[in-house]
């Protein structure tokens, strides 16, 4: 419950129930929001413009080689056809570079990469360290290398791309940089963070016009490292490219992974830091986001009272990744922060419309174009329990799935203070009453979502308790959440109004089993009825593009990096394979059971921050 096991009791104003006055509820609609503790407030009708548009849109040296590339030269206007006939099959027609950040953004004077305290600028120069032993190409992406970087898949089979994806050269022109950033991390201030173990290696133009950032996690050491080693290991660096692109196609917004590359190099890991260290191996992923920009980047500077500083980097940030604000307009700031609130609030609401927990939502993981980025210990719920917790890290259990959206209203109130010394008084109180309409964006997202999983056409004043009367019986009965909403949208109207559930729909068999099954059942069938020229093939097929059959948890990527760590790759293909289409039936994934009841041996699986 909300707080600790006490009943939970919320009351909403009528005109969010649909009702005539304002209503106690006694349980269901926490499950619907998620324990969101926050007062649901109606729209206060600030008239700050960027709202409104908002809602309308869901000689340097290191120790790294160069690597000698001419520039691509590309056209943006050109179609898809054509770009697709001429992506480059040779590195030698490809380049990076650096300089859309360097030349407007101060760089650490200090070019000597070493661990240190590092102010008044938002990148240092820091190069990769390259692995002593051999590096084996684990996985690329197709989607990403052809249609973000304009490579041919066939460039990955190259020793150029071998060298540039591991850290071991680097593309001619381009400086790799870490950036400076801070955060709070389970909620405390945790001072100077940034890129510990990622290098920033250049930025791509692609014939689309696209400007991409592509960063290497797992590249060794740089002066924010603190008392790290600069590296990854393969066990997590799975787990991240697989995910990153499962959330793609999921439609969740996300930093991509081009690659995943993998060491013989000895590294030591504490996975639950319990002091059983474990030698694996180190590997690194190729990443790609059109920003790495995140809350933290802001919080440093207004930290130290880097105020000009401040103003660059957010200046420079809306002109460069916020088309709809005016970078000369005086209220920029405000009009870039209402943007942030509305486009976090979409993010948190998706990933709770597919069971998927971050685990590590700290300040410096938040980004400012809120993607999904800096993947660890995430988690999608497999039972259907709102205090799932994935990150066995999480003492208190602050990242648990259905305290998600508090902390993203945390973040953002972090993110208002970050900004405030740039704001007059009057800008100050419009961010803030932007800040009080997180509660009902999020809450109208999450319901617009959850009714499409339902097949829901239309309005009803009793959307929102079917909803969450299911929500209380999955919870109850412990259902998986994924395949519940998949077999409902497989299961005819008939099978379901005769309430024997065969094993073919093993999750809606389980919440069969609760005395309160055929309520939910007799008032679901009765809300379709209203579905304006609607038929049951038309619901399902409406229902199975948006309910996922399989999602990439916990037991699924650990099968996958136990047989990697045996040189088998062949599962982390395959879930690349499955992940890519995740609403269609795919013949390997039911024979590997991926859309079957966890299997026992991963029920008491952990994932750590180490992970």
């Amino acid at each position: 419950m909300l707080q600790g096991a006490r009943q939970t009791v919320l009351n909403f104003p009528s005109a969010f129930l649909g009702g005539n006055r304002t209503q106690r509820i006694e349980f269901p609609f926490c499950c619907l929001i998620w324990r969101l503790q926050l007062p649901p407030l109606l729209l206060l009708g600030v008239t700050c413009h960027a709202v409104v548009g908002s809602l309308w849109r869901p000689s340097f040296q290191g120790n790294a080689n160069l690597l000698h590339l001419s520039r691509n030269r590309s056209n943006p206007e050109q179609g898809y056809c054509e770009r697709g006939a001429r992506l480059v099959s040779s590195l030698d027609f490809w380049t990076l570079s650096s300089e859309n950040l360097i030349a407007v953004l101060p760089t650490d004077p200090v070019k000597e990469n070493y661990v240190r305290k590092v102010k008044n600028c938002v990148f240092s120069v820091a190069f990769p360290t390259p692995f002593q032993s051999r590096v084996r190409l684990v996985a690329v992406s197709k989607e990403v290398l052809e249609d973000i970087l304009d490579l041919d898949v066939s460039v990955s089979e190259t020793d150029d791309f071998i060298q540039l994806v591991s850290g071991g050269k680097i593309v001619f022109g381009s400086i790799p940089l870490a950036h400076r950033y801070g955060g709070h991390q389970f909620g405390i201030w945790a001072d100077q963070l940034g890129d510990g173990r990622a290098h920033l290696i250049g930025i791509y133009m692609n014939r689309q016009g696209e400007k991409w950032e592509l960063q290497l996690k797992g590249s060794g050491k740089t002066p924010y490292s603190r008392n790290g080693d600069g590296r990854a290991i393969l066990r997590s660096s799975v787990r991240e490219f697989l995910c990153s692109e499962a959330l793609h196609y999921l439609g969740i917004p996300t930093s991509r992974a081009a690659s995943l590359v993998v060491s013989d190099d000895v590294v030591w890991r504490d996975q639950f830091y319990n002091g059983n260290l474990a030698k694996e191996r180190g590997a690194v992923v190729l990443r790609v986001a059109k920003s790495w920009f995140r809350i933290g980047s802001l919080e440093i500077l207004t930290h130290y009272g880097e105020l000009d500083l401040l103003r660059m980097l957010l200046d420079f940030i809306i002109q460069e990744y916020f088309p709809l604000v005016d970078v000369k307009e005086p209220n920029r700031y405000v009009d870039f922060f209402s943007i942030v609130v509305f486009e976090t609030a979409q993010l948190i609401a998706l990933w709770m419309s597919v069971g998927f927990a971050h685990g590590v939502c700290n300040t410096d993981n938040f980004s400012l174009l809120s993607i999904t980025i800096d993947y660890g210990p995430f988690g999608f719920m497999e039972a259907y329990n709102p205090d799932f917790v994935p990150n066995t890290s999480d003492d208190e259990r602050r990242y648990k799935i259905g305290n998600q959206a508090n902390i993203g209203m945390f973040n953002l109130n972090k993110l208002l203070q970050a900004i405030n010394p740039l704001l007059n008084p009057r800008q100050k109180q419009l961010a803030t009453q932007i800040l009080k309409e997180y509660p009902v964006l999020y809450y109208t997202r999450f319901r617009e979502l959850f009714k499409a999983k339902l097949g829901l056409l239309g309005k009803s004043e009793g959307d929102d308790d079917l909803i969450a009367f299911l929500l209380h019986l999955m919870e109850k009965t412990e259902a998986d959440f994924t395949m519940t909403f998949r077999q409902l949208s497989e299961i005819t109207q008939s099978q379901l109004q005769e309430l024997v559930i065969s094993q073919e729909f093993w999750a809606l068999k389980m919440i069969s089993k609760h005395k309160l099954f055929p309520a939910w059942v007799s008032q679901y069938l009765s809300r379709l009825k209203s579905n304006i020229s609607d038929s049951d093939s038309e619901r399902r097929k409406r229902m199975t593009a948006v309910n996922p059959r399989y999602v990439l948890k916990n037991w699924m990527a650990e099968s996958a990096v136990q047989k990697a760590e045996r040189n088998d790759f062949s599962e982390v293909h395959l879930l690349q394979q499955v992940l890519r289409h995740p609403f269609q039936k795919h013949s390997a994934a039911e024979r590997a059971g991926y859309s079957s009841p966890t299997p026992s041996w991963a029920r008491d699986l952990r994932v750590s921050c180490s992970s």
